[in-house]
């Protein structure tokens, strides 16, 4: 048996049990526990939420101004480096994985995580301003860690948080986008995997030396433009295909709830795998319940806990309900999400079935940005935790040259292999953070009513 065989069993054990029925009902039902608790904050509020977050840019108070604290950054470049991390290949692969092994009806639970997943991003945004503290040299550090350790008083799972989060930043946040960004290189441009590696590395090693204060400028330009690029060629696809949008729904629709046997095998297969594959894929895209864009969140200069969280609800929508959405929209109005491709060929060929040739550069073009911008926001959350973890700069150091030197290795790695591994990681980082924000609930209930009682104050003033 080769190591890469051996690797995979390991892993495909332990991601059964990580991945099983506990950790999904879990995390579904942590998501619909806030929901609940807040009386559906993120429908009732949805006209505050939208002014606080995208309104909050325009005006004499908008957020995206020079921040006060020369040592953080502003509520927007907290979003867009943690946006960062979420807009990643997830949308581009993800996506077309999750319709693949799960078909269809796969999105559909993709949307129900996202909507009680965007409770559980607002929770750990929230509690990683109520427990951040500010370090020596006058910056802001926060995330699970912090508060499972100050809010629970639980050193050991606070420790155990941050080296899962290590060992994720090296595959959700580094190895699968490498991957994908040098799969659609070589696909547009022929370019080897090789050199795509060593050049992503030398790229991103110059972008993370600069700490959060460069990794903020970076994505607050980065995103906005790369959003707008991929929204708008998906919606030319879309035009296109109008013809085929209905039927694209009913196959998300019908396949979400069919229950049938596939191969001899008891009945409800197909609803499992595309529950199991919808909810897998939307945290791996939106990663609420991780704990890794609270950790961004932490370095805002802000003083409300509550509005910062409703930035994280923001980052899910934007993730999952819109930009997954369109990628499973253009490839469902293609006709071929099951032609067997899979992965980033099916995306693109989707595209291609509108664009022609032009389709290979443009997801090209489309991978690599999102690749890099989530590359280095997971870089930043694993300095973090090893800072945490070690306290020393020389320690950073190192993880920064592993770090990059992973980049090369992710660039040469099977698909498959890489997103297992994945998925894996990302339940391991789950389980200690999602015993934190359960465990503190209370905090961010009692934060949330406060807040409502404030607001609700002001709007009765003359």
């Amino acid at each position: 048996m080769s190591l890469l065989q051996w690797i995979e069993q390991i892993n495909k054990s332990v991601n059964s049990v990580i991945w099983g029925p506990v950790l999904l009902i879990i995390l579904a039902g942590s998501g619909i526990y806030f929901t609940l608790r807040t009386g559906f904050f993120q429908l009732r509020k949805t006209g505050e939420i939208f002014r606080c977050t995208l309104g909050s840019l325009f005006g004499k108070n908008k957020a995206d101004k020079a921040s006060k604290d020369k040592h953080a950054i502003t509520p927007f470049q907290a979003m867009t480096t943690a946006l960062a991390g979420t807009l990643g290949t997830g949308n581009l692969v993800g996506v077309a994985t999750a319709i693949v092994l799960g078909g269809p009806g796969a999105v559909f639970w993709m949307w129900v995580s996202a909507f009680f997943g965007m409770m559980t991003k607002y929770a750990e945004v929230l509690l990683s301003i109520q427990y951040r503290k500010k370090g020596e040299d006058g910056r802001w550090r926060g995330g699970p860690m912090y508060y499972i350790r100050d809010g629970l008083g639980l050193k050991w799972l606070a420790g155990l948080f941050a080296v899962f989060c290590i060992l994720a930043s090296f595959g959700i946040g580094n190895m699968a986008q490498a991957n994908s960004a040098a799969g659609a290189l070589k696909s547009a441009f022929g370019f080897d995997p090789k050199i795509t590696g060593v050049l992503m590395a030398a790229l991103i090693g110059i972008i993370i030396i600069g700490g959060i204060k460069r990794i903020a400028q970076i994505t607050e330009k980065f995103i906005p433009f790369m959003a707008i690029f991929y929204v708008a060629g998906a919606v030319i696809v879309l035009i296109a295909n109008a013809g085929q949008l209905p039927n694209a729904f009913k196959m998300i629709f019908e396949g979400a709830f069919r229950l049938e046997a596939v191969g001899g095998g008891a009945a409800g297969y197909v609803l499992a795998n595309a529950f199991r594959y919808g909810f897998a894929r939307g945290v791996f895209s939106n990663e609420a319940g991780l704990g890794s864009a609270p950790i961004a969140h932490a370095a805002a200069d802000t003083d409300s806990p509550v509005k910062q969280g409703m930035w994280g609800i923001f980052e899910v929508f934007a993730d999952t309900i819109v930009m997954c959405t369109l990628t499973t929209l253009v490839i469902l109005t293609s006709g071929i999400w099951d032609c067997g491709l899979d992965g980033i060929e099916l995306t693109s060929a989707a595209f291609a079935q509108t664009f022609g040739d032009f389709a290979t550069y443009f997801i090209g073009v489309s991978t690599v940005f999102f690749a890099v911008s989530t590359i280095v926001s997971w870089s930043y959350y694993g300095e973090r935790c090893v800072e945490y973890l070690f306290k020393q700069k020389s320690a950073i150091l190192v993880y920064r040259l592993f770090f990059i030197l992973l980049v090369v290795v992710g660039s040469n790695v099977g698909l498959r292999l890489v997103w297992d591994i994945s998925d894996t990681l990302n339940g391991l980082m789950a389980i200690p953070n999602l015993i934190g924000v359960i465990g503190l609930s209370g905090v961010v209930f009692a934060a949330t009513r406060e807040y409502s009682r404030e607001h609700k104050k002001e709007k009765q003033r003359p």
